[in-house]
């Protein structure tokens, strides 16, 4: 089992984990929104935060994993997407995670480029506006 613990106001993000969830026939994946009223009660050891900043994932074990191992991780668990395991090869690993912070970071502004859909209105109010 995987615990995913994404940015429900952003639009992209909240896509793959709808598409994730469909996907997830075999209940791999449990997935909680940062944003969500009751998160800080639930998870306090997860900094929503920097959460926002870096997508975070919390193994069985009780490990935390963030950016694309949580991502990669998360497409095997339902048996999509294996090409992107390359992604955590080493040599590629390096670049990878380079431009997934990057992707991170500016996630709202692409997805506005991407979709057409501007930031939520609740999240030009809230944290993520950091």
């Amino acid at each position: 089992m995987l615990t995913i613990f994404y940015d429900g106001h952003c639009p992209l993000c909240a896509a793959e984990m709808n598409t994730l969830r469909s996907l997830d026939t075999q209940k791999k994946l449990h997935l909680e929104d940062i944003h969500a009223e009751n998160f800080s009660e639930a998870f306090p050891h997860i900094d929503p935060i920097e959460a926002d900043r870096v997508l975070h994932g919390q193994l069985d074990d009780g490990r935390i994993i963030k950016g694309l191992d949580v991502t990669c991780l998360a497409w095997k668990l339902v048996g999509k997407h294996k090409w992107m395991q390359v992604l955590r090869w080493p040599v590629i690993r390096f670049f990878a995670d380079k431009s997934y912070l990057f992707f991170a970071r500016y996630r709202h502004q692409i997805s506005s480029f991407v979709s057409g859909k501007p930031r939520c209105e609740p999240c030009k109010k809230d944290r993520c506006d950091l």
